[in-house]
């Protein structure tokens, strides 16, 4: 992963989805670069940006925030012209709230993304890195996930993910736009919300109370937010990355029971574990094992993850220990 020297020196980008989890420390590296940074998030009517909001004041003012929706095409259009490098990582995430808002996953997933393609290629960018998912391959039917893996809607958030790939190929194949597909495995560190289960753990054992989880026995490879952004960065760079998916993972997997073991480890905390129902998802819903295969993110991208399981997690945990004002209702379910 050694960087291009100067390569984002002074070039200009836009992030989507700048204020969350993998966006706003994607932003904040991207300025360490030297790049300049615009950052669409989407408008509400308080004044705030996310994370990028807790930045130092001479990073923070170094980013240009552009308020507005992805589906609003006029909206994207003008965020992008003048831009370089499009990295489109705005999205609804949520796995169990697709389940209860599938039309507004699927239209701003995908329409979103839609129109985020669209857009960069009427304004000719050099480079457009489109987000997608590990969900997309359901549950593994052969190990380890290489990129040539059957992909499988198992859920609507899935499912549209897997529909916003394939415009992105097409507009490839159709219009050669240089648009790379970039699927990172189950991303975890600082800034993630508890609908991700590493900060649900964390949290809960620092409160004290019950554990409460939903099914212990899937398998995920989770990869460090660091890694992660460096591989956004890596697929900004390459040229022979154009018109390629490729799967950003550590080819480790874990059970979200070894999980609760590791973290009640480096926390010197343990709670008994109440499964509840609410937690879980449907049956075929469920993606029971996620592991990538990496070879082609190496020999692509010269990427791979540096940040272990064990060092990530410690990092993880002592930055929620610090930052508990950034969560609320511990403990309590939310989609």
């Amino acid at each position: 992963m050694d960087r291009k020297e100067l390569f984002w020196k002074s070039k200009k980008v836009m992030v989507t989805g700048a204020g969350g989890f993998i966006g706003s420390h994607l932003v904040e590296k991207l300025v360490s670069e030297g790049a300049q940074v615009s950052a669409f998030v989407r408008y509400t009517s308080r004044p705030q940006a996310g994370f990028i909001d807790t930045f130092e004041p001479e990073i923070r003012h170094a980013v240009r925030v552009i308020r507005g929706d992805l589906r609003d095409y006029q909206a994207v259009l003008k965020a992008i012209e003048g831009n370089e490098v499009v990295f489109h990582l705005g999205a609804l995430i949520g796995i169990p709230y697709s389940y209860e808002h599938p039309w507004e996953t699927i239209d701003t997933n995908v329409i979103g993304s839609l129109n985020v393609l669209t857009a960069a290629r009427e304004t000719r960018v050099s480079r457009i890195v489109q987000t997608s998912s590990s969900e997309v391959y359901g549950t593994a039917r052969y190990v380890p996930i290489d990129e040539a893996h059957p992909l499988q809607g198992q859920s609507p958030y899935s499912a549209s993910k897997i529909s916003a790939d394939k415009i992105a190929e097409s507009y490839f194949d159709s219009f050669s736009l240089p648009v790379v597909i970039l699927r990172p495995f189950n991303t975890y560190g600082p800034r993630q919300s508890t609908r991700a289960v590493i900060p649900t753990i964390i949290t809960q054992l620092l409160a004290g109370k019950q554990l409460k989880l939903g099914n212990l026995a899937p398998r995920r490879d989770f990869t460090f937010v660091s890694d992660t952004v460096d591989g956004f960065l890596c697929a900004g760079e390459s040229v022979q990355a154009i018109g390629k998916t490729i799967n950003l993972g550590t080819s480790v997997d874990i059970s979200i029971a070894d999980l609760v073991s590791e973290i009640s480890t480096i926390m010197g905390k343990s709670l008994d574990v109440q499964v509840e129902s609410v937690r879980i998802r449907p049956l075929d819903s469920e993606v029971q094992r996620l592991l990538s295969q990496n070879r082609l993110a190496l020999e692509l991208l010269n990427w791979r993850p540096k940040v272990d399981l064990h060092t990530g997690l410690e990092k993880t945990v002592d930055w929620i220990t610090n930052n508990l004002q950034f969560f609320q209702n511990i403990g309590e379910y939310s989609i």
